[in-house]
């Protein structure tokens, strides 16, 4: 998959194809289901597909100070989006200045000029440009003038009919029904990050750790999961079942946030590198405990319980 970071000469093949537009945070079950639409008509009309996204997220801009909510980094949807079939990716920078640009821009500017697009697919509560005054009805009449089709998608529901949303998701994390949102991903929840070097206390009670910040991740809720880690070798992920903790480690006074993850019958020598940790289930809430002993005792017991959960996994 060819990534862009911006839409002005361009190479032929990455112009004239199908675009599905949209943030695309955790690209979920509703997500794949734009994208299957998109990979549809490109395969009638004889082209690619391509994803137009933005980053950072809109939100990220118009409320800087609200607490991190990401469900997927750009490298993560990047690899899902590949995964997926996605011939070219059109990561555009979102600021207030372009904010600013209206809907018309967009599309003739963007979508028109530098894309030339054939089709054009988004969900039907899509919404852009200025004051976020362009939406399905407005780019249905602008593919008329210009040569472009729409497809603008009703929401996709789950089997209890209830709308498959990032934000639906993103509760279901906060409140630890890690099964619940891996049901709606469609995948369990992924976090990703560069390995940094801690205190080094699990090593010391036979309990080593990797540590990874959140960053621009969603906190989810704080305790224990049975997860799986993996590292990245080429176009292949060695997997190694675990147990994590995401919390601020009450016991040791800890202060910041941060997802550690101790790794079964392995130690690898992590540090520096960039580890993938699916979130498979929430086994306990985070607590503070009496003494060292006691905190062993417990970790003890949820590796124990983790193993059992990895166990059923098919």
């Amino acid at each position: 998959m060819a990534i862009f970071r911006h839409t002005s000469d361009l190479p032929k093949d990455a112009r004239a194809s199908v675009v599905a537009i949209g943030n695309f945070d955790g690209v979920h079950r509703g997500h794949r289901h734009v994208l299957a639409a998109a990979q549809a008509h490109a395969g009638t009309l004889g082209t690619s597909t391509t994803v137009l996204t933005f980053e950072p997220h809109p939100r990220q801009v118009f409320v800087p100070d609200q607490p991190p909510f990401r469900l997927s980094l750009l490298r993560s949807k990047a690899r899902i989006l590949e995964d997926l079939g996605v011939a070219h990716l059109f990561v555009l920078h979102f600021d207030r200045e372009f904010a600013r640009k209206t809907a018309e821009q967009f599309v003739t500017d963007i979508l028109v000029r530098d894309l030339n697009v054939r089709h054009v697919v988004i969900g039907g509560d899509f919404c852009f440009g200025h004051r976020r005054q362009g939406n399905a009805d407005l780019l249905r009449r602008m593919g008329e003038t210009h040569g472009f089709g729409l497809s603008a998608l009703d929401p996709v529901r789950d089997e209890n009919g209830e709308v498959i949303s990032s934000s639906r998701i993103r509760d279901a994390l906060r409140h630890g029904r890690t099964q619940e949102a891996t049901r709606l991903l469609g995948r369990p929840w992924e976090v990703e990050g560069r390995v940094d070097h801690g205190a080094k206390r699990g090593r010391d009670i036979g309990f080593p750790t990797a540590n990874i910040a959140l960053g621009d991740y969603l906190e989810p809720a704080h305790g224990i999961y049975a997860v799986r880690a993996g590292i990245d070798h080429g176009q292949s992920t060695q997997w190694m079942d675990a147990v994590g903790y995401v919390g601020r480690r009450p016991t040791v006074q800890g202060e910041n946030v941060l997802l550690e993850v101790h790794i079964f019958d392995a130690s690898p020598d992590l540090y520096g590198q960039h580890l993938r940790v699916q979130m498979i289930d929430f086994l306990r809430g985070d607590k503070h405990f009496a003494c060292m002993e006691e905190l062993c005792a417990q970790i003890a017991s949820d590796c124990h319980e983790a193993r059992r959960v990895l166990k059923l996994l098919p």
